[in-house]
């Protein structure tokens, strides 16, 4: 159990009354022997006690002036006690122990900060620690007590659609719906959370494999068409010059790739207007795979560009008025783990683009 804040001054003042004691008594000690014996007899190296004693105990200002100390009374027991004749090898030797306690004061202090250094460090990883064990928590909350509940409230939702509770009319069967949509679209945010958790811990998990991004499209626009069909937005799908159907083939993880194709898809729906469209292009460019999906909302902001692909960010328009600043987020970890580069445009007079490129296979399969 921790000490109470006044617990740990009174600790603190006590260990220091108790280091500046033993300093003091070393340095009379070391003193007496210094001054009552024979110049030629050098006890000043027993000063490297009281030095060590700085160091450890009282930091880097008591240990300089502790060395300072230390070398002034060894240079001075040359010529005090008064009388004594003074050999050159005498001088000598005293100087050689007054380059001794200084390095003595040094080296103590470069290892108090060594010390120091280690046990911010050691805090360091004892908090790393810490987060990874509420990362753990975190985890599991998102997977336990939010996804299952949300589970069963969408299959008896369902339930209560087909009827298994008794007739359902018109208006009620919209309510349902609604509610099962609404239900759906927070799961989807759970799933995202644990998503991009996992992702930043753990590293995105790819199950690689040559896919056609062409399929992997069509599979997404046909989850969604319910979506569109509610906004009216028309989602089109195109290979830039040519009208030819033609495979677009990737290394990639099929399942990660249709929620980027998903993620986007989604976000060009929220803010397309009312009748407008949505538009999917395939293009080839040197060895890449190029996709552009389009919309004709308002647009970004110059401001928003850089910031698109962060963490929880939302700007302030309207353009990013929902959602939950993650979708883009996951989309730029997939893409990446793909080798793969995504970005965004304007587009003029209105409407945004996002587009991303993957290396291509060289052998069509």
């Amino acid at each position: 159990m921790p000490l109470p804040p006044y617990q740990k001054i009174l600790s603190f003042h006590h260990q220091a009354w108790s280091a500046w004691s033993w300093i003091v008594c070393l340095f009379t000690v070391v003193l007496v022997l210094e001054f009552t014996t024979h110049v030629d007899y050098v006890f000043g190296y027993l000063y490297t006690g009281p030095i060590l004693i700085s160091a450890s105990r009282l930091g880097r200002k008591a240990t300089l002036y502790a060395t300072l100390v230390a070398v002034v009374l060894t240079i001075l027991n040359i010529w005090l006690p008064v009388g004594e004749v003074v050999k050159p090898a005498t001088i000598a030797t005293r100087i050689i122990a007054s380059i001794a306690l200084i390095v003595t004061g040094i080296l103590s202090d470069r290892n108090r900060r060594y010390a120091q250094a280690i046990a911010q460090q050691q805090v360091q990883l004892q908090s790393q620690e810490q987060l990874a064990r509420v990362r753990e928590d975190f985890a599991s909350t998102l997977s336990h007590d939010l996804k299952t509940p949300l589970l069963g409230a969408i299959e008896t939702l369902k339930a209560w659609e087909r009827g298994n509770f008794g007739a359902v009319t018109p208006t009620h069967y919209k309510i349902l719906a609604k509610m099962i949509r609404s239900h759906q679209s927070t799961l989807q945010l759970v799933e995202t959370l644990l998503d991009v958790y996992r992702n930043d811990t753990e590293g995105l998990q790819l199950q690689l494999a040559p896919v056609d991004l062409v399929a992997i499209a069509q599979a997404a626009i046909a989850s969604l068409t319910e979506l569109a069909s509610s906004r009216q937005v028309y989602i089109n799908l195109g290979y830039g010059d040519s009208d030819f159907r033609r495979a677009m083939w990737v290394r990639g993880d099929a399942l990660q790739l249709e929620r980027v194709f998903a993620n986007l898809l989604t976000n060009g729906i929220n803010h397309s207007r009312r009748s407008g469209k949505v538009e999917v292009v395939f293009e080839s460019q040197a060895g890449y795979c190029v996709v552009k999906v389009l919309d004709n909302g308002l647009g970004i902001t110059t401001e928003q560009l850089p910031h698109l692909f962060e963490r929880f960010y939302q700007g302030h328009s309207d353009r990013q008025a929902k959602g939950s600043g993650l979708g883009l987020y996951l989309t730029r970890q997939i893409i990446t783990a793909h080798k793969g580069t995504i970005w965004a445009e304007n587009r003029l007079p209105q409407g945004a683009l996002f587009c991303f490129r993957l290396p291509a296979l060289s052998v069509h399969i």
